[in-house]
């Protein structure tokens, strides 16, 4: 019997799923933007398995309702909230520091946070902000944490980024978008930076015992096109297509979780596989610019 095409359909927008069974007793994770969406997914998954899981969230009100239904959920009480607002590298510093202080390791890091689609606005530092939360801010917080991560080696660091990252480009004239600005490209720019940086950060962490990964989660529907009334309308009209939260976290966490991944750090992966990234994103010499680049803007010492 011929395949039907419901099945034709089903296959098509059947996405990965993380079959992982690693448990997570004694590890410590943190997800940034994990009070709602796949970041809160993929937090919950974590504490399923054992983990001891910082929530690092702007709102931390938020951030508390979570981790009580997380907790309750999974019966892990260690689901801990603490506040990290991405558009003010103060709060990151902060939020680094009281976190080094307070616990010996981190075995994942997870960069889930993300804005999308915002008006032309600056972060608390005059960075644009999607470059400055999406890219920025989880590249300060990461420097801030690799002497966490180098400890508890073997460590990963994810960064979420987006199959938009194809129409992104890194216009280092224009990298606050001060002399042209559009939304949409914007986040595409700063989903361009994560996988530049992830591919530079694996190059640099080799034989360190810290692993890096991008991964695009799939279209879901998310708070992140709270900005744009077109996007809404969009998700509505597409919403047969688009993931829930759960399905996008599964890629997040194949990269968190699958045990052998290590000579893979640097990859890019879509539906927990390998996927093709475009060539301005494999371009080594756009990657160590663009390292050396947020170095300069963040006060950090480029090597």
């Amino acid at each position: 019997m011929g395949a039907g095409p419901s099945w034709t359909v089903q296959k098509m927008l059947s996405s990965g799923v993380c079959t992982s069974t690693v448990q997570l007793p004694g590890k410590v994770v943190v997800v940034t933007g994990a009070n709602t969406g796949i970041g809160k997914e993929t937090a919950k998954e974590l504490a399923q398995r054992g983990a001891r899981v910082y929530i690092a969230c702007r709102d931390v009100q938020k951030g508390e309702l979570v981790a009580r239904e997380i907790q309750s959920s999974t019966g892990n009480q260690q689901v801990l909230v603490r506040k990290l607002d991405l558009a003010d590298t103060k709060s990151i510093r902060a939020f680094a520091e009281d976190f080094s202080a307070e616990e010996k390791h981190l075995h994942i890091l997870i960069n889930n946070a993300g804005v999308m689609m915002c008006p032309y606005s600056k972060t608390a530092d005059g960075f644009e902000m999607h470059m400055g939360v999406n890219h920025l801010g989880h590249f300060l917080l990461t420097h801030l944490l690799l002497a966490k991560l180098k400890e508890s080696a073997p460590s990963r660091v994810i960064n979420v980024s987006s199959l938009a990252h194809h129409l992104g480009r890194i216009y280092f004239h224009n990298l606050q978008g001060e002399k042209f600005y559009n939304a949409g490209l914007a986040y595409c720019h700063s989903k361009l930076a994560n996988i530049l940086f992830t591919r530079e950060l694996a190059r640099r962490l080799k034989g360190s015992g810290v692993t890096a990964y991008s991964v695009h989660p799939g279209t879901v529907n998310s708070e992140l096109i709270r900005h744009s009334a077109l996007m809404r309308w969009m998700w509505r009209l597409f919403s047969f297509f688009i993931k829930t939260p759960q399905q996008g976290a599964q890629t997040s966490l194949y990269c968190a979780l699958t045990e052998g991944l290590e000579s893979l750090s640097g990859n890019h992966f879509s539906d927990c596989h390998l996927a093709w990234v475009s060539a301005q994103a494999r371009n080594e010499t756009i990657g160590r610019r663009l390292w050396d680049v947020s170095c300069d803007l963040l006060g950090l010492p480029t090597d």
